[in-house]
């Protein structure tokens, strides 16, 4: 792999890095009290990361696990967006140092793909009180060197990928850690400048399976329809028997 053009570390924003650690989210709040700025936590190994709504996170030697942790101006529907803000840091940032024809797309709500396959999730906790948001952990991992089995993972998910598998190229770390870096600051600013809309246009031009039917299932609820885009506020846009819906918070299940 060709050498990616040099990054600039965002300004202002501390860097960790841990030879391992349980979770780099758990981490990221223990040291929230302590920290006074952005900072970003990155651990060479992980041995206890944990996905969305709970479930456990693998990650095998040489994947990328790393957390920005975030003090946020404002309530949890505004710190909620920061997930497709990091979904187009990734994705921005994979192209930086793989080139530009890498086949990402981004799932609702907060999953890369390659080949169609889940290279990557993102996992955001907070702390706070009063209805605003004091800290964030935004959590991003992605499977650099190895993916889970597919038995490992829930039925009807993806297939996990992982870039050196799929493509042959296998990044550093630390370069991973720049890359995102400077993508993050980005888009990060785009929102805290102009609000959603730049992000939710960002996000759409790279999503998956817009304009396709897929399925959205949150607890014991599942609805079928067209794949319309996202709200103002990121919630899905579905089509179909009901009509037009917006459903805040659900998994999202792909046709065969």
């Amino acid at each position: 792999m060709g050498n990616p053009p040099p990054l600039d570390w965002p300004e202002g924003v501390a860097r960790h890095v841990l030879a391992r650690v349980d979770s780099t989210n758990a981490e990221a709040m223990r040291l929230a009290p302590q920290l006074s700025g952005p900072t970003w936590i990155m651990a060479r190994r992980q041995e206890a990361g944990r996905g969305r709504r709970g479930r456990a996170w693998t990650d095998p030697e040489g994947n990328f696990a790393a957390t920005l942790l975030l003090r946020p101006q404002g309530g949890p529907a505004a710190a909620a967006q920061l997930s497709f803000v990091a979904a187009l840091a990734v994705h921005d940032a994979l192209k930086t140092l793989c080139g530009p024809q890498l086949n990402l797309a981004l799932k609702w709500p907060n999953d890369v793909l390659l080949n169609g396959g889940k290279l990557c999730g993102i996992l955001l906790e907070s702390a706070g009180s009063g209805g605003q948001v004091t800290a964030l952990a935004v959590g991003i991992g992605i499977n650099l060197a190895a993916a889970p089995e597919a038995g490992a993972v829930e039925p009807g998910a993806l297939r996990p990928v992982c870039l050196k598998d799929e493509t042959g190229l296998l990044p550093d770390q630390d370069l991973v850690l720049d890359a995102l870096a400077a993508s993050f600051d980005h888009w990060w600013r785009q929102h805290r400048d102009f609000g959603f809309a730049p992000i939710r246009t960002a996000w759409l031009a790279r999503a998956a399976r817009l304009g396709e039917t897929v399925t959205a299932r949150s607890g014991t609820q599942e609805t079928t329809g067209r794949f319309e885009g996202i709200d103002e506020s990121g919630a899905l846009i579905l089509t179909g028997p009901r009509g037009r819906v917006a459903i805040p918070a659900a998994d999202i299940h792909f046709g065969a």
